[in-house]
């Protein structure tokens, strides 16, 4: 956490929640409230995703805000200022990038994807069944990889650990509005405004690709 993280979160609460004082709030830097589970509408909000990357003078950060209606979101926008990107979706009416329509990429085989991650995960000797040959990218912010997704940019996101709502609810609706699949390593679909607010793992990919990557990561969580 840094201040301007917290700076980010004070802005974002006078704002949001002066305009919607009925909805919940779920914020990275903000306090849990177990009111937020009583509301039926709540802005799941993280104020700077991917802060190291804002720390190191690297472009990969992103502000996140989701509106989540019921369990599940039905309006978000990504902000990236250092690339001069806006992702944003509602449910049911599409995706845009800077106010263009945006929808996943063709890949259908995982040979020579773009997978946003991290290079050594996907090396590591411990996987079930070794990756093929990928283009593997780093990108701090969560929820900026799931927009690169849903921009047909990258091809897929695996994160095999726990993700917080405000990590994922706004790239969710984002990719989906996309056409991408999101879920976890069951390919379960998110809900979100539990009293534990955390998703367990992150599958963000085409269509194509998502039975060959939940065929590789559905050992996650199993006992060794």
């Amino acid at each position: 956490m840094t201040n301007a993280d917290l700076a980010a979160d004070a802005l974002l609460t006078a704002t949001l929640r002066a305009a919607r004082p009925e909805y919940g709030w779920l914020s990275e830097e903000t306090v849990d409230d177990a009111e937020r589970l009583s509301k039926r509408r709540l802005f799941v909000v993280d104020p700077i995703d991917g802060t190291r990357a804002f720390l190191n003078d690297a472009p990969w950060w992103a502000i996140s805000i989701a509106v989540v209606e019921d369990g599940q979101p039905v309006a978000g926008v990504v902000f990236a200022p250092e690339v001069g990107e806006t992702y944003c979706a509602t449910a049911g009416g599409g995706a845009t990038l800077n106010g263009a329509a945006i929808t996943h990429s063709e890949a259908s085989v995982l040979e020579g994807i773009a997978m946003a991650g991290d290079p050594r995960l996907f090396a590591h000797p411990r996987w079930p069944i070794p990756w093929p040959a990928m283009r593997v990218e780093a990108r701090n912010s969560t929820a900026l990889r799931m927009c690169l997704v849903a921009a047909g940019a990258f091809d897929a996101v695996v994160a095999p650990i726990p993700k917080a709502d405000w990590d994922v609810a706004a790239g969710d609706l984002i990719a989906r509005e996309a056409g991408c699949f999101v879920g976890d390593h069951t390919g379960a679909r998110f809900r979100y405004n539990l009293p534990v607010p955390s998703q367990a793992s992150l599958v963000c990919t085409t269509p194509a690709l998502a039975p060959l990557i939940l065929e590789r990561v559905r050992h996650i969580g199993q006992a060794n």
